[in-house]
């Protein structure tokens, strides 16, 4: 039966012996590729019959920020342990004709933005939707990430999933949409449709070995780390109307590493005026005790200030208001027929707007606590190079604040930062990797930067890390802010940056210090024969910041410099652009 050595005491090895014998031949079979190398036989085990071939299974993903991709590499992973022969493929790197010749297919594709898809899978997005493919042979199911606080929720992996059922594909498992805290959603999403395509599991033999060792504490998403803040500067001068801040955290311990172009994730607590505000609100004290699922009993005060997202204001938060506070008003302000009164009610005002608005008479702890979703995490593109600062992780954060409806807003994670986070104070935070962010391989390669505000922040990574490399490909900076002497981000690094060579040509625009305004796309076109030139030559062109105009307007400038200094149609510089994209020589972090 069981070999002398194997790891188990003489209770737990004649319990074992004592199960095995009550196995039929099937079990013993299969118990017998285990027990085979580590020297163990099962009596009467007869010879098993040849496996059946494992099915194919092809996991697609379209990711903005990574987690999508992160999800379809565990997604494979599970499903190469449950006898699939599984790869995964980035809708950048495929064709929507691909998609025939797929068998098994599972989707898991992010929403960016007012419904759009993920910068890397736009063009296999329309492609897509625009098609007339015949996919009737093909099996498959979407779980779509998104944000419940935008109106067009997980719009993309809804598009994904209506498509392929129009195009004959047969819907195996119903699509999952998945909120910010998607890892309930996706693993159910996940077990239930491997189960529906599930071959035959014919497992490997596998060797009994000694338990392994307990390993060290790891951190990361499930356990962010603790991070000790070294400092935390104010960027802009005195009379700025900006509110622009430096914040540097010690990685020291932690295990956690980084690239240029990661975004680091932080994890914020609420701020203690807001906390009161819904509580007043909700006529609670805060002393009263709630369950939170998955860490046991509170206070509710300290759950609305750690566990919830107690401010952004959805459809799916008002669903579950309206029927807490039996509210015949607001269950009308969902209707189908009301959908733009809902989207102006929602516009500018936040949670506690909508309790005073639908619950006067207030809530219970636990219908309040029953209203809001999990406080997400934050990500913002780091702003350092590991080589430059070993053992640190540099952030460039803009402090949100405004008023609307007559009250006062702030972010919640940026004014954490602003008001909390001081040097030898503790903020936990993980690396978000960003794989479609990255500088190119070759050192020689020019590279083109464009950065206003806090966009700049990876372009201080990208250069620090290309100096400490001794890269000698060109490096050429656009920033732009509002006023030179004010907002004039990280000036006399950029300068020192320029006298070493480090940065090759800077090009600032900022809008508010002549009557016309000027912003970085002008300077680009008044740049463009240079730009061209430097496309020509291999550059690889990057955008960061603002995704509602700037990303836009300098597209469009860039498709512009490519017409008027290739001397080519409009058509044709589109396509340029377009080949840029697909070679990763045009990346864009916007937000």
């Amino acid at each position: 039966m069981l070999p002398e050595h194997a790891p188990f005491t003489p209770d737990q090895r004649k319990a074992l012996d004592s199960i095995i014998v009550s196995l039929d031949p099937t079990q013993k079979s299969w118990l017998s590729g285990y027990l085979a190398a580590a020297g163990a036989s099962v009596s009467s085990v007869a010879a098993t019959p040849a496996p059946a071939p494992s099915a194919k299974l092809t996991v697609v993903y379209g990711t903005e920020s990574g987690n999508s991709e992160a999800l379809a590499d565990r997604t494979v992973k599970e499903a190469k342990k449950r006898g699939f022969q599984a790869v995964m493929k980035n809708m950048s790197d495929i064709k929507p004709a691909d998609l025939s010749k797929i068998e098994n297919l599972l989707v898991i594709v992010s929403t960016w933005g007012d419904g759009e898809p993920p910068e890397t899978a736009s063009a296999f997005h329309k492609e897509f939707m625009a098609g007339d493919l015949k996919l009737g042979s093909v099996r498959y199911s979407v779980c779509a990430l998104g944000d419940t606080s935008y109106e067009k929720f997980c719009q993309t992996g809804k598009d994904f999933d209506t498509r392929l059922e129009a195009l004959g594909a047969s819907r195996v498992n119903p699509r999952t949409d998945c909120d910010v805290d998607y890892e309930e959603g996706y693993a159910a999403w996940l077990d239930a449709a491997l189960k529906a395509l599930a071959p035959t599991f014919t497992p490997h033999p596998v060797a009994f070995s000694a338990p392994a060792p307990v390993a060290a504490v790891e951190y990361g998403k499930k356990n962010p780390f603790p991070s000790e803040i070294i400092d935390n500067v104010l960027l802009n001068g005195e009379g700025t109307s900006k509110e622009t801040i430096h914040v540097e955290f010690s990685l020291s311990g932690s295990g956690l590493t980084y690239e240029p172009g990661d975004a680091l994730a932080v994890v914020p607590f609420n701020a203690p005026d807001v906390v009161a505000d819904v509580l007043q609100a909700a006529k609670l004290k805060g002393t009263e005790e709630i369950e939170v699922k998955n860490v046991g009993r509170k206070l509710l005060a300290d759950a609305l200030r750690e566990d919830f997202d107690i401010t952004a204001l959805s459809r799916a938060v008002l669903t579950k208001l309206a029927e807490a506070a039996e509210s015949a008003s607001l269950k009308e302000l969902l209707a189908e027929d009301a959908k733009e009164k809902l989207k102006e009610y929602t516009w500018g005002r936040e949670i506690v707007d909508a309790i005073e608005d639908f619950a006067p008479k207030g809530l219970s702890a636990g219908a309040l606590a029953g209203i809001f979703r999990k406080l997400p995490p934050r990500l913002y593109s780091i702003a350092s190079s590991p080589l430059a600062h070993p053992d640190e992780v540099h952030l460039t954060v803009a402090a949100v604040r405004y008023e609307t409806n007559g009250r006062k807003r702030k972010g919640v994670a940026s004014t954490y930062l602003a008001d909390t986070a001081k040097p030898g104070s503790n903020v936990s935070i993980f690396v978000q990797p960003n794989k479609n962010f990255r500088l190119p391989a070759d050192g020689h390669t020019p590279v083109i930067m464009v950065g206003p505000g806090t966009g700049v922040a990876p372009f201080r990574s990208f250069i620090e890390h290309r100096g400490a490399l001794g890269s000698t490909g060109k490096n050429w900076l656009f920033f732009g802010d509002q006023h030179y002497l004010y907002d004039f981000l990280y000036q006399l690094e950029w300068q020192d940056h320029l006298k070493s060579g480090a940065l090759t040509k800077l090009d600032v625009a900022f809008s508010r210090d002549q009557p016309e305004k000027v912003y970085v796309q002008d300077r680009i076109i008044a740049n463009a024969k240079e730009v061209y030139a430097w496309l020509e030559e291999g550059a690889h062109f990057y955008v960061c910041g603002d995704a509602s105009r700037m990303a836009h307007d300098v597209h469009e400038a860039l498709i512009s410099v490519v017409e008027f200094e290739g001397g080519v149609s409009r058509e044709a510089a589109e396509a340029y652009v377009e080949n840029l994209k697909k070679t990763k020589r045009y990346q864009r972090d916007v937000y």
